[in-house]
Protein backbone atom coordinates (compact mmCIF):
# COMPACT_ATOMS: atom_id res chain seq x y z
CA UNK A 1 0.00 0.00 0.00
CA UNK A 2 2.91 2.30 0.96
CA UNK A 3 4.66 1.64 -2.88
CA UNK A 4 1.19 2.23 -4.62
CA UNK A 5 0.49 5.77 -2.26
CA UNK A 6 4.65 6.51 -2.82
CA UNK A 7 3.78 5.86 -7.11
CA UNK A 8 0.62 8.04 -6.74
CA UNK A 9 2.55 10.86 -5.36
CA UNK A 10 5.50 10.91 -7.61
CA UNK A 11 3.56 10.32 -10.67
CA UNK A 12 1.29 13.66 -9.84
CA UNK A 13 4.73 15.57 -8.98
CA UNK A 14 6.46 14.40 -12.54
CA UNK A 15 2.96 15.59 -14.46
CA UNK A 16 2.92 18.49 -12.70
CA UNK A 17 6.85 19.47 -13.56
CA UNK A 18 6.04 18.24 -17.41
CA UNK A 19 3.01 20.72 -17.54
CA UNK A 20 4.95 23.62 -15.72
CA UNK A 21 7.62 23.14 -18.41
CA UNK A 22 5.42 23.36 -21.41
CA UNK A 23 3.86 26.82 -20.05
CA UNK A 24 7.04 27.79 -19.44
CA UNK A 25 8.05 26.98 -23.24
CA UNK A 26 4.78 28.43 -24.71
CA UNK A 27 5.53 31.42 -22.41
CA UNK A 28 9.03 32.18 -23.75
CA UNK A 29 8.12 31.38 -27.43
CA UNK A 30 5.26 34.10 -27.20
CA UNK A 31 7.51 36.99 -25.12
CA UNK A 32 10.34 35.93 -27.71
CA UNK A 33 8.08 36.65 -30.36
CA UNK A 34 6.44 39.82 -29.65
CA UNK A 35 10.66 41.54 -28.17
CA UNK A 36 10.99 41.40 -32.38
CA UNK A 37 10.70 45.01 -33.65
CA UNK A 38 8.60 45.10 -36.95
CA UNK A 39 10.13 46.56 -40.33
CA UNK A 40 10.68 50.05 -40.09
CA UNK A 41 7.74 51.00 -42.79
CA UNK A 42 8.47 53.27 -46.05
CA UNK A 43 6.11 56.15 -46.87
CA UNK A 44 6.26 58.65 -49.74
CA UNK A 45 7.79 61.00 -48.02
CA UNK A 46 11.00 58.97 -46.85
CA UNK A 47 12.32 58.82 -50.51
CA UNK A 48 16.28 58.44 -49.88
CA UNK A 49 18.40 62.07 -49.92
CA UNK A 50 21.18 60.79 -52.46
CA UNK A 51 19.12 60.46 -55.16
CA UNK A 52 17.93 63.79 -55.04
CA UNK A 53 21.71 64.92 -55.57
CA UNK A 54 22.02 64.25 -59.10
CA UNK A 55 18.81 65.52 -59.71
CA UNK A 56 19.53 69.11 -58.67
CA UNK A 57 23.26 68.84 -60.14
CA UNK A 58 21.65 68.03 -63.40
CA UNK A 59 19.07 71.41 -62.92
CA UNK A 60 21.11 73.56 -62.69
CA UNK A 61 23.09 73.16 -65.96
CA UNK A 62 20.36 73.46 -68.20
CA UNK A 63 17.84 76.38 -66.84
CA UNK A 64 19.56 79.81 -68.66
CA UNK A 65 21.91 78.90 -71.64
CA UNK A 66 19.76 77.57 -74.00
CA UNK A 67 16.85 79.95 -74.07
CA UNK A 68 19.47 83.05 -74.13
CA UNK A 69 21.06 81.07 -77.61
CA UNK A 70 17.20 81.02 -78.91
CA UNK A 71 16.81 84.92 -77.94
CA UNK A 72 20.12 85.90 -79.31
CA UNK A 73 19.05 83.61 -82.94
CA UNK A 74 15.68 85.24 -82.83
CA UNK A 75 16.57 88.89 -82.80
CA UNK A 76 18.87 88.91 -85.58
CA UNK A 77 16.43 88.10 -88.17
CA UNK A 78 14.48 90.63 -88.30
CA UNK A 79 15.45 93.57 -85.83
CA UNK A 80 12.68 95.89 -85.06
CA UNK A 81 9.65 94.05 -84.74
CA UNK A 82 11.39 91.68 -82.48
CA UNK A 83 12.17 94.52 -80.30
CA UNK A 84 8.65 95.39 -79.13
CA UNK A 85 7.80 91.40 -78.57
CA UNK A 86 11.44 91.18 -76.06
CA UNK A 87 9.11 92.51 -73.47
CA UNK A 88 6.39 89.96 -73.95
CA UNK A 89 8.80 86.95 -73.60
CA UNK A 90 9.92 88.61 -70.05
CA UNK A 91 7.59 86.48 -68.36
CA UNK A 92 9.82 83.17 -70.09
CA UNK A 93 13.36 84.81 -69.26
CA UNK A 94 11.76 85.53 -65.42
CA UNK A 95 11.40 81.27 -64.72
CA UNK A 96 14.12 80.76 -66.81
CA UNK A 97 16.26 83.01 -64.41
CA UNK A 98 16.01 80.43 -61.76
CA UNK A 99 18.39 81.31 -58.78
CA UNK A 100 21.77 79.19 -58.81
CA UNK A 101 20.55 75.38 -58.36
CA UNK A 102 16.93 76.19 -58.53
CA UNK A 103 14.46 74.23 -60.77
CA UNK A 104 10.99 73.56 -61.41
CA UNK A 105 8.89 70.91 -60.02
CA UNK A 106 5.44 69.73 -59.51
CA UNK A 107 3.84 68.33 -56.23
CA UNK A 108 3.07 64.61 -56.36
CA UNK A 109 1.32 64.03 -53.12
CA UNK A 110 -2.45 64.22 -54.35
CA UNK A 111 -3.98 65.32 -51.22
CA UNK A 112 -1.12 68.43 -50.93
CA UNK A 113 1.52 69.58 -48.93
CA UNK A 114 1.83 71.35 -46.24
CA UNK A 115 4.76 74.46 -46.14
CA UNK A 116 6.65 74.64 -43.02
CA UNK A 117 8.81 77.78 -41.63
CA UNK A 118 11.84 75.74 -41.06
CA UNK A 119 12.85 72.22 -42.33
CA UNK A 120 11.17 70.34 -39.27
CA UNK A 121 8.01 68.52 -38.88
CA UNK A 122 7.20 70.38 -35.99
CA UNK A 123 8.33 74.01 -37.44
CA UNK A 124 5.28 76.08 -38.05
CA UNK A 125 2.92 75.62 -40.77
CA UNK A 126 2.70 78.56 -43.00
CA UNK A 127 0.34 77.61 -46.26
CA UNK A 128 0.03 74.71 -48.36
CA UNK A 129 0.76 73.60 -52.16
CA UNK A 130 -2.63 71.37 -53.91
CA UNK A 131 -1.19 68.26 -55.51
CA UNK A 132 0.15 68.70 -59.00
CA UNK A 133 0.74 72.00 -58.59
CA UNK A 134 3.82 73.80 -60.19
CA UNK A 135 6.52 74.41 -57.86
CA UNK A 136 9.89 76.46 -57.91
CA UNK A 137 12.64 74.21 -55.79
CA UNK A 138 15.14 76.68 -53.83
CA UNK A 139 17.37 74.75 -52.04
CA UNK A 140 17.52 71.96 -50.12
CA UNK A 141 18.24 71.17 -46.41
CA UNK A 142 21.32 70.06 -45.40
CA UNK A 143 20.58 66.32 -44.80
CA UNK A 144 18.54 66.26 -48.54
CA UNK A 145 15.54 65.08 -46.48
CA UNK A 146 13.35 68.69 -46.84
CA UNK A 147 13.23 71.29 -49.75
CA UNK A 148 12.48 75.05 -49.71
CA UNK A 149 9.79 76.11 -52.53
CA UNK A 150 8.59 78.51 -54.07
CA UNK A 151 4.30 78.12 -55.50
CA UNK A 152 5.17 79.01 -59.27
CA UNK A 153 3.39 82.47 -60.43
CA UNK A 154 2.87 83.74 -56.47
CA UNK A 155 5.42 84.63 -53.45
CA UNK A 156 4.37 81.94 -50.98
CA UNK A 157 7.54 80.30 -50.11
CA UNK A 158 8.13 77.32 -47.50
CA UNK A 159 10.37 73.63 -46.33
CA UNK A 160 8.29 70.51 -47.38
CA UNK A 161 9.57 66.99 -47.62
CA UNK A 162 11.88 65.94 -50.66
CA UNK A 163 9.89 62.76 -51.72
CA UNK A 164 6.56 64.41 -52.44
CA UNK A 165 8.02 66.55 -55.61
CA UNK A 166 9.03 65.47 -58.87
CA UNK A 167 11.62 67.47 -60.90
CA UNK A 168 9.66 68.36 -64.29
CA UNK A 169 12.11 68.02 -66.88
CA UNK A 170 12.51 70.78 -69.87
CA UNK A 171 13.95 69.11 -72.46
CA UNK A 172 10.93 70.20 -74.90
CA UNK A 173 12.79 74.14 -75.19
CA UNK A 174 16.19 72.79 -76.39
CA UNK A 175 14.35 70.29 -78.85
CA UNK A 176 12.56 73.43 -79.84
CA UNK A 177 15.60 75.17 -79.73
CA UNK A 178 17.33 72.50 -82.26
CA UNK A 179 14.26 72.68 -84.81
CA UNK A 180 14.69 76.94 -84.95
CA UNK A 181 18.99 75.86 -85.97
Amino acid sequence: MLSGCLKFIIGVFLAMVVLLAGGVTVALYFMNRTAIPPAKPMFANDYPAQPKKPKGAVAKNPPSPKPEATAASSPSPSPSPITEPSPSPSPSPSPDALPPGAYRGQVTWPQGLSLRSEPKSDAERVGGVGGNQKIIVLEASADQAWLKIQVEGGTQTGWVKAGNIQKLDEQPEPAGVTGDR
